[in-house]
């Protein structure tokens, strides 16, 4: 039985070393790279420590096989097992071997791990070969015979055991399985939390280069195939010619003048981002919610700019932040922000931010994991990033993380020593369940939903707090609040889930850098999140024609309509009606739209979608 053991523990001792093997020919490969960008030794040889995790989680999923085979030698001797697992192994290492070395190959032109996207180009090997030099050609075949051959040696010599003998000891068969099944379920998944593991847990630099070296690359190509298997071969939103849906939207968004209303007195502020978690519509009194519920926030909109008709483009987080900082819609079935081959090709509020010269943070209670956020950020420049781990021990935490008066707290002291202007974003948490927020219900209504209304109103409060310390800072002044949801959630209201009433979400603009004639004024004009970059970047005199599906809704003569999506399925909002269109099963499950127009605007929501999606598609 010790056998038994022995041959699954060098297993995975085996692949962890042959992770650090390929990672080691990732950074020797790119040394040039690495230096041109000025990294340090200390800061690169840190991708082996961070790429620990996820390498681990890898190792977990590649061993169920093997496992699986101890479990049958340890009642069944035959050597033929042997050979099954040595094949398997030998062809694990020449997969693992072919997809890291096509990777150097493509780094140099992609900057980016290998893509689901990439097999395409298998369909056309000779235009792959032409598409590169002789050399590097065979400089890319050397390095995938060499590590191959290291690695199947190494394994033969060293960690290779051969099961002679059946101990046929149902005991010890099961005390292997009770050891070994919890262990490598709980290494896939990354640990006992609640999110599990993804390639943010390996992001840990500013330099995507060492973000690339420490994301396993076997994981990163499983998650491209899961994210694309069911878009990859055509656009599932495909209703018309392509280029008939480009035109319809190209024509959704012609602006007859190219204007807008300056709200700002300088077109320098400080830019601080408060991204609220799950915050519906109708938390929000003046959006038609009931009065108790947010009461700091009415406040606030006495002296700021309310968003009265915006919507969400997505239900989940993660599509939010595409949605957010790039002005990119979120999409049904998957989401940009898990995919760093296409989040990549994206402009972001961020980058343009920090070329003139912002100096950047990120604030989150939990953990930044969760759809890849965290590697979104990281690669979007976010210089500064503080999560859950990096609170001291004096802090509340609940399941999910900090809680939000003391995130809110800790960007107030870490902005008096940022150096202006600054663009420091803050994610909320509390308003996510279980609820768990430090503080008492104190509102006695809302039925199923009573702890939910009750996490906004703590969130709430402490926004009220954090605005009344936030006055007396010096940079205060010189600051732009945007507080606006990641997406909407249930409410005492029940709104079916697909219907617009659920998507509605606030977004204010607060701030002394308000001039005073706009304080206080709600714009009505039908709008989504990812308007948010036009609209911004159009108040700071930057360019805002990188983000074309964003609209600057502080321009009086921008188009008016609301997108939001669901899983495979959009709705569709415009100032004469609305409709709701589930693609699954070409269904039209809402819609209020006048004869006259009705085909019309079903045809430019639908265009919409097409169009999104097959940008998407081909990032």
């Amino acid at each position: 039985m010790k056998k038994i053991f022995a041959s699954l523990l060098r297993q995975v001792v085996f692949w962890m070393c042959f992770f650090l093997l390929s990672r080691t020919f990732f950074l020797l490969y790119n040394i040039k790279l690495i230096r041109a960008e000025g990294i340090g030794f200390v800061e690169a040889i840190a991708s082996y420590w961070h790429a620990i995790p996820l390498d681990f989680a890898t190792t977990c999923y590649l061993i169920i096989f093997p496992f699986i085979l101890l479990i049958i030698q340890s009642f069944y001797k035959a050597s033929w097992l042997n050979t099954v697992n040595k094949v398997y192994t030998f062809t694990a290492i020449i997969l693992f071997s072919l997809l890291t070395t096509a990777e150097l190959g493509i780094y140099p032109e992609w900057k980016t791990k290998l893509p689901f996207k990439a097999l395409m180009y298998l369909e056309n090997p000779t235009e792959v070969y032409n598409s590169a030099s002789t050399f590097l050609f065979i400089i890319l075949i050397i390095v995938f015979i060499v590590q191959t051959m290291i690695g199947w040696l190494a394994y033969k010599r060293f960690f290779y055991v051969k099961i002679d003998k059946a101990p046929k000891k149902f005991f010890y068969t099961l005390l292997f399985i009770i050891i070994s099944f919890p262990i490598i379920l709980l290494g896939g998944r990354g640990g006992w939390q609640q999110i599990p593991i993804n390639q943010s847990e390996s992001y840990y630099s500013n330099h995507q280069v060492l973000n690339l070296a420490s994301v396993n690359s076997a994981f990163n190509f499983s998650i491209s195939i899961i994210e694309n298997y069911k878009n990859f071969e055509a656009n599932p939103y495909s209703f018309y010619d392509i280029n008939l849906a480009r035109q319809e939207v190209k024509k959704l968004y012609e602006t007859p003048k190219d204007t807008t209303i300056k709200i700002l007195t300088t077109d320098r502020p400080n830019v601080v981002l408060i991204i609220l978690e799950s915050w519906s519509a109708d938390l929000i009194e003046s959006l038609g919610g009931k009065p108790g519920i947010t009461p700091e926030f009415h406040k606030l909109e006495e002296k700021g700019i309310l968003f009265t008709n915006l919507y969400a483009t997505g239900p989940r987080s993660e599509q939010a932040m595409g949605s957010i900082f790039a002005g990119f819609p979120a999409h049904p079935i998957s989401s940009v922000t898990v995919q760093p081959e296409k989040f990549a090709k994206l402009n972001t509020i961020t980058k343009t931010l920090i070329s003139q010269g912002y100096h950047t943070s990120f604030y989150f209670g939990g953990q930044l994991r969760y759809g890849n956020i965290k590697g979104f950020i990281l690669y979007n420049g976010f210089k500064k990033i503080i999560e859950h781990n990096d609170f001291g021990k004096d802090v509340i935490r609940g399941k999910l993380g900090v809680h939000d008066e003391f995130v809110l707290s800790r960007q107030l002291s870490d902005l008096n020593n940022e150096k202006e202007p600054f663009f420091s974003s803050l994610f909320t948490l509390s308003t996510h369940s279980p609820y768990d927020q430090p503080m008492k219900n104190v509102l006695t209504w809302g039925e199923n939903e009573n702890n939910y209304i009750n996490s906004a109103y703590y969130t709430d409060r402490c926004l009220g707090e954090y605005f009344a310390e936030a006055q007396k800072q010096p940079w205060y002044k010189n600051t732009l609040f945007i507080i606006v949801a990641d997406h909407s959630h249930n409410s005492y209201k029940n709104w079916s889930f697909t219907t617009p009433a659920y998507h509605k979400i606030p977004m204010l603009f607060y701030g002394d850098v308000i001039k005073e004639p706009y304080r206080g004024t709600k714009i009505k004009r039908l709008s989504n999140q990812s308007d948010l970059a036009a609209t911004l970047l159009n108040q700071l005199n930057l360019d805002s024609s990188p983000f074309a599906w964003s609209r600057n809704l502080l321009n009086p003569y921008a188009p008016e309509f609301a997108y939001y999506s669901f899983e495979e399925g959009l709705g569709w909002i415009r100032p004469e009606g609305h409709f709701v269109y589930e693609a699954r099963v070409n269904h039209f499950s809402e819609d209020s739209l006048p004869e006259a127009s009705k085909n019309s605007i079903k045809k430019e929501g639908k265009s919409f979608l097409q169009v999104l999606f097959q940008e998407y598609m081909d990032l």
